[in-house]
């Protein structure tokens, strides 16, 4: 039987790349890093009211969108970049609207916190 590159090994190098890039994009984007550091902080504070399984779903979600986007922002920055080095308004527009979903994602992130932590943050300050 041929070896069509879906063995264990070729499967485990592919792991391999998907970590270096995950690697790569916190070594060299600042907003992924504030972004773990607020999926800590959300982590951390969900841990400290004991939130339910509904509400650590939410969180998940909402972190895990954020990071999706922050990797999808990156790579189509850096492939406009690539195709286009440039000053070209077009390529500008892309960059914008991926960088636009970046925010949209951070927004819903911060919503999804805000409305998990604020009743129990209230809770214990009254």
């Amino acid at each position: 039987m041929k070896n069509d590159g879906a063995g264990l090994k070729s499967r485990i190098r592919s792991f391999g790349f998907a970590l270096k890039g995950i690697k790569q994009l916190f070594q060299s984007e600042p907003n992924a890093r504030i972004h773990l550091v607020a999926a800590i902080a959300a982590v951390f504070f969900g841990c400290f009211f004991g939130i339910s399984s509904t509400e650590w779903c939410w969180i998940f979600l909402a972190i895990t969108l954020v990071f999706v986007l922050e990797i999808v922002n990156t790579s189509i920055e850096k492939l406009v970049d690539l195709v286009e080095p440039n000053f070209n308004p077009l390529a500008g527009d892309v960059k914008d609207l991926v960088a636009g979903s970046v925010l949209i994602g951070a927004i819903f992130a911060a919503l999804v916190g805000i409305v998990i932590f604020f009743p129990y943050a209230v809770a214990v300050l009254w």
